[in-house]
C-alpha cells in the first residue's frame, strides 16, 4: 500500500468515470465513452477515456484487485492482538508476516481497542487452521489473542457508485 495521498485534480468525467468502474469494472473505454456522451453530454475520444483511467490508476486514484467468487475460498477476518511484553521485540516480523502472507488480501490497522486487522482468503478451514497454528507457533509473543471469524456468506462485494459523490466539485 502506499504512504502517499494521490495528488488529483478530479474533472467531473473522472468521477463519472470512477462511478461507471464502480458499476461495472470490466467496462471498456469506448463503452464508457458512450455512457459519457450519452448520459452526461460530454465528449471526449475513447482514447481520453482511456488515458485518464491510466492515469488515475497510475498516480493511485484507485486500485485494483483480483478477488475471485467466495465459493472458491473461505474468507476470515482475523484481528490480533498484542502482547505488550514481547511486542517491543517482535512486532516487526509478525506484522510482516500477516502482511505478506499468500492468504491476506486486505491488512489494516484499526482503532478503539488498537489492533491489526486482515482480511484473508484460504482454500479450506484446514488451510485457515494451518496457517493460524503455524502464525502462533512463530509469532505467538507478539500477539495475545487472534480472533478468527470465518466470513461464511458475503452479501456483498463491491463499492457503491455513489460513494464518489464528495468528489465531484461540481456537485457541491
Amino acid at each position: 500500500m502506499s504512504e502517499k495521498t494521490p495528488d488529483w485534480d478530479f474533472k467531473p468525467r473522472d468521477v463519472i468515470i470512477l462511478r461507471e468502474l464502480a458499476r461495472d469494472p470490466q467496462r471498456s473505454a469506448r463503452e464508457l465513452t458512450d455512457v459519457l456522451a450519452e448520459e452526461y453530454d460530454i465528449d471526449v475520444s475513447h482514447v481520453t477515456v482511456s488515458k485518464a483511467i491510466r492515469n488515475m490508476r497510475k498516480e493511485g486514484v484507485f486500485r485494483e484487485a483480483l478477488i475471485p467468487h467466495e465459493s472458491y475460498f473461505v474468507f476470515a477476518l482475523m484481528e490480533f492482538k498484542f502482547n505488550p511484553e514481547h511486542f517491543a521485540e517482535h512486532w516487526r516480523e509478525a506484522m510482516e508476516h500477516i502482511r505478506d502472507s499468500r492468504y491476506s488480501i486486505f491488512y489494516f490497522l484499526a482503532d478503539g481497542e488498537y489492533q491489526w486487522k486482515a482480511v484473508m482468503m484460504f482454500p479450506s478451514q484446514e488451510a485457515e487452521s494451518r496457517w493460524l497454528h503455524q502464525f502462533y507457533k512463530e509469532h505467538g509473543k507478539a500477539v495475545n489473542n487472534v480472533r478468527s471469524s470465518t466470513m461464511t456468506n458475503v452479501l456483498k462485494f463491491g463499492t457503491t457508485p455513489g460513494l464518489f459523490d464528495h468528489l465531484d466539485s461540481e456537485g457541491e
